[in-house]
């Protein structure tokens, strides 16, 4: 990587890092491209460069958190042997990551349906897919030994993620009801055997 190349990614950073204070710290009305400026110092015509809109800037943050998260997640499972400890560690992961990274954590759930992914879906995909073919590489030798159900990719994941997904967000919106421990001790059970084939282990 070229020295050009090396600021430019610094660059990226400072401003990502910035930008996802300025989020924690204001909510979404106080990420703006003067705020950023003022707090980095960077140019707008630098933040153009790099982002090309604030919308595009936006999604790379997104694409950020979300690698982030899903990098959590698929290192839990890594580390795991049984397909069991896996589901149960993802979930674990997830948790534990929207508990101890807030700020990126509320930035994902509350842009799930913002009017910058569409236009950014790419760019987002870049950062998203090889994550999740982690998890599905990691998966499938369970699936083919007949110890998880299956099922489409897609279906899977709604059945592993979509649980600890809402959870999370109600949480991060401040639900009451909604205890992050209390999650961690009940889901990773009833996820697994949501997806446990029938005949395998308990």
């Amino acid at each position: 990587m070229s020295p050009k190349q090396q600021r430019g990614e610094a660059t990226v950073g400072k401003v990502l890092d910035a930008a996802l204070a300025l989020y924690a710290a204001k909510g979404p009305g106080g990420l703006t491209m003067s705020a950023l400026i003022a707090e980095t110092g960077t140019s707008s015509g630098s933040l153009y460069h790099h982002f090309g809109s604030f919308d595009g800037l936006r999604a790379a943050l997104y694409a950020r958190s979300m690698g982030e998260l899903l990098d959590s997640v698929a290192a839990a499972l890594e580390r795991s042997r049984t397909a069991r400890s896996g589901v149960r560690a993802l979930v674990e992961a997830y948790l534990r990551f929207t508990q101890e990274d807030r700020p990126a954590a509320h930035f994902i759930h509350a842009s799930s349906y913002a009017d910058f992914l569409p236009p950014n879906a790419d760019r987002i995909a870049e950062a998203k897919n090889p994550r999740m073919q982690r998890i599905v590489g990691w998966l499938r030798p369970h699936v083919e030994a007949g110890t998880v159900l299956p099922l489409p990719d897609p279906l899977t994941e709604m059945l592993v993620i979509a649980p600890v997904a809402e959870t999370s967000r109600r949480w991060l919106a401040g639900d009451p009801g909604v205890d992050l421990a209390v999650a961690a001790r009940i889901l990773p059970e009833r996820i697994w055997h949501s997806v446990r084939a029938p005949g395998g282990p308990a």
